[in-house]
């Protein structure tokens, strides 16, 4: 399995000098297997664009799995390049709340933007899903319903053949319970997700010592994310979803204060790939 981060960074974008190195995109992880081109996208925040320059410019054919429908996760759709092609075949997916075209076309459409997703050229369909286990572009994909505020929200487990990741791209584990250090619970759901898996995407948008300040947000602590790992048994752990304010150097400080633990710590950055 091959993971490219497109966007990385949580909430809004990031412009800037402070932020080249990691990236100002927002929430966007593609997944191809061995030799192939990207098939199967978490989430279409602004990284969605980036996708594009991975597929040669030619159509998309796939799938976009959303975790949630938060402007940072769908606002990439309708300026995804290879999406809005004669000939792409483009599914999205997202948790069961109701019409799913009718949920989406709320995320953009006039008087909000110019166009709505049934205007997108190709063939776009919009469908739902409950959590359980599903076969989607040839990959072994878990959803499971995890605590985030605003809107129903899925983490993901993805295996394609003896490789794994989980994506819990914003999550609030605060809502599960304090935890061991009040950061938040390691819950059900979550250890089911990040269970021995090759490579944990996970929420670090904010740090232990911010956390009492910003926790009302939704998202999770920097230390929960590393913990989680250990808890989980997780081989990686990748720092995903970062404050639009943190710069990169203050990124890497993150990275470098937890390396040497039992759990590799990386900081997702746009543009990196991993293959598994």
């Amino acid at each position: 399995m091959r993971v490219t981060f497109c966007g990385v960074r949580g909430s809004t974008c990031a412009p800037g000098i402070d932020f080249v190195r990691y990236g100002g995109h927002t929430s966007c992880v593609a997944l191809a297997h061995d030799g192939g081109v990207p098939t199967l996208v978490l989430d279409a925040g602004t990284g969605l664009r980036n996708l594009t320059r991975h597929l040669d410019d030619q159509p998309f054919r796939g799938t976009i799995l959303l975790g949630h429908l938060h402007w940072d996760h769908t606002h990439g759709i309708p300026f995804f390049a290879a999406g809005n092609l004669p000939g792409s075949e483009v599914t999205v997916v997202m948790p069961a709340q109701g019409d799913p075209e009718a949920v989406l076309e709320r995320a953009f459409s006039p008087p909000h933007f110019p166009v709505t997703p049934a205007q997108l050229q190709g063939s776009w369909t919009v469908i739902s899903h409950e959590p359980g286990g599903s076969e989607i572009e040839g990959f072994s994909v878990l959803a499971a319903e995890i605590p985030h505020k605003g809107g129903r929200t899925f983490g993901y487990r993805v295996t394609d053949g003896g490789r794994s990741l989980a994506y819990l791209s914003d999550h609030s584990p605060i809502a599960a319970g304090a935890g061991p250090d009040g950061l938040g619970a390691y819950h059900e759901s979550a250890l089911a997700l990040a269970q021995n898996v090759d490579l944990l995407i996970h929420d670090a948008q904010h740090t232990a010592a911010e956390f009492g300040d910003r926790a009302f947000l939704g998202h999770s602590a920097v230390e929960y994310a590393v913990g989680l790992a250990e808890a989980a048994g997780a081989r990686t752990v990748a720092l995903f979803h970062h404050d639009p304010a943190r710069t990169d150097d203050e990124v890497d400080a993150l990275v470098v204060a937890h390396a040497g633990g039992t759990v590799e710590v990386i900081g997702a950055a746009e543009g990196l790939t991993i293959e598994l």
